[in-house]
């Protein structure tokens, strides 16, 4: 089983769960993160990756894993001008690539990059660009035998998953992992917005989004109880920024009951969000009181799930049937 993490604790509960290859899409920077991972490859025997772009970091490493007796994976970040982490050039690449493979204590798998950064007009040809420049450094490196083993490009979040998955579908002489990880869950904001972009390019050139079999559904909600109207066109909900996310468009009021029994939230609108209130216009005329429970969708799921330490799993009925502990 294989994951992409974002840090080292998400590493060290990744492995504790055992997943065995796992790709931390970041730079491992610091002793104390450093000694989380040496343990982890120690204990858990996992194949695991971490991102370098700096000769500096490459030094840190190859001191700490030298010490430690290890070897550490690792694959070189590529990323474009005015992005992310990331080298910008081939050349920067190449030096790194060279300098990995004269410390002990580090192996070079491949090439990891994230095309989310491109944005603005012409985006999914620069993608593509992107994509084909990061394909050529791999080819390269491993031929020169400085990739050791069979070569890793790893891309894709989850806006332009389609498009990376058809670039990297005819390699045969490298590993291709994509990561995009909102499709668990979707929302109903930014990534709806995203996917249905995905769906679009796969009814114009027939892309790899068409073999989904099916859209995806938003599957994580917040409920909460309407707590005061103090105004005839205004609620104000027991839900804030400490419970979901805001930095991506405000809840959406999908359902509302009232003792069990479902009511109307049509014409609700989220109109701001402060820690532990949520404020909703609604028409005066609308009979929405207080105690009557509201599900609110989200956008930009991640930011959601970080704000709980358990999520409840229901069925198609809002019966609970088990619990989630989250680990971020």
């Amino acid at each position: 089983m294989g994951i992409t993490v974002a840090t080292p604790a998400q590493a060290e509960v990744a492995a504790m769960a055992g997943a065995k290859r796992i790709i931390m899409a970041n730079q491992l920077v610091g002793k104390a993160n450093m000694a989380i991972i040496a343990e982890l490859i120690r204990d858990f025997d996992a194949d695991f990756y971490c991102c370098v772009d700096s000769l500096v970091n490459l030094h840190q490493l190859d001191s700490y894993f030298s010490n430690s007796e290890q070897q550490l994976n690792v694959l070189i970040e590529f990323g474009v001008e005015g992005g992310r982490c990331g080298a910008r050039s081939a050349s920067e690449v190449l030096e790194l690539a060279e300098a990995i493979q004269s410390m002990p204590a580090l192996k070079l798998g491949g090439i990891e990059l994230y095309e989310g950064v491109i944005h603005g007009e012409g985006a999914e040809q620069r993608i593509r660009d992107f994509l084909g420049q990061a394909l050529n450094l791999v080819e390269s490196l491993s031929m020169d035998g400085l990739i050791q083993g069979e070569p890793i490009l790893t891309g894709a979040g989850s806006a332009w998953y389609d498009v990376v998955a058809e670039c990297l579908s005819n390699l045969t002489h490298c590993l291709a992992i994509i990561r995009p990880g909102c499709y668990a869950i979707h929302d109903t904001g930014i990534y709806w917005d995203a996917q249905s972009k995905v769906m679009q390019r796969a009814q114009v050139n027939q892309g790899y989004a068409c073999e989904l079999g099916g859209d995806l559904e938003s599957a994580l909600e917040v409920w909460a109880y309407v707590i005061s109207r103090p105004e005839a066109g205004k609620l104000v909900v027991g839900l804030g920024k400490r419970d979901v996310a805001f930095d991506a468009g405000l809840p959406i009021a999908e359902r509302g009951y009232r003792s069990g029994e479902p009511i109307s939230v049509e014409g609700l609108v989220s109109t701001a969000v402060m820690d532990q209130h949520t404020f909703v216009e609604v028409n005066p005329n609308s009979d929405i009181e207080v105690g009557d429970m509201i599900a609110f969708s989200t956008s930009h799921p991640c930011l959601t799930f970080d704000k709980w330490r358990y999520i409840a799993i229901c069925d198609d009925e809002y019966q609970i049937t088990n619990w989630v502990e989250t680990c971020f």
